[in-house]
């Protein structure tokens, strides 16, 4: 199912989360099961799969990654479970230092700030392969497509590398 369609959105990586979260309201009450009790049970069944549509593709929609992965997949590129790792050198060098940093935190002085830091840097670097991203998936082209996936599978792991430092954190300050 093509979720930018059920939300009658254009198919592109930048979005109105506004008009997401509206739409997504609208199509949850026209489709809520309970508006239905009264019909058979073909129509119940269908209502609470539509139902069940509607909150995946508003939950895909709404992050930015499996937005990013759904408008590649209506591309004809699956990346949800494929093994394939991220093939640039520079950025394998990158997640080999960050994650040593990740695992020296607890030897710092100040672990909080070292973790603090390393999120920071994360974020900046996430923030510019989310644009590289957005550039490429409007140019919609084969090459252009494979290449944000590759952006994609970069991001994927900055996310991951995120929440690694959030559990850091609560582990080390008892959060």
């Amino acid at each position: 199912m093509n979720f930018f369609e059920l939300f009658a959105l254009p198919v592109q990586f930048e979005i109105d989360l506004g008009t997401l979260s509206t739409r997504y309201k609208t199509l949850a009450q026209l489709t809520h099961p309970d508006k239905f009790a009264n019909a058979g049970s073909a129509e119940k069944l269908m209502m609470v799969q539509k139902n069940a549509q509607v909150n995946d593709g508003y939950q895909v929609l709404k992050n930015p990654i499996t937005r990013a992965e759904h408008i590649l997949e209506t591309r004809g590129i699956e990346l949800k479970h494929e093994q394939q790792t991220v093939q640039d050198t520079e950025f394998l060098m990158q997640q080999m230092e960050w994650r040593e940093q990740l695992e020296s935190a607890q030897h710092q002085n100040d672990p909080e700030q070292h973790l603090a830091d390393l999120d920071s840097d994360i974020g900046v670097q996430s923030k510019a392969h989310t644009q590289r991203l957005s550039e490429l998936l409007n140019e919609d082209s084969e090459e252009a497509n494979h290449l944000a996936a590759s952006e994609l599978r970069k991001l994927k792991f900055m996310a991951k590398l995120h929440k690694e430092i959030e559990l850091q954190e609560e582990k080390l300050f008892d959060i």
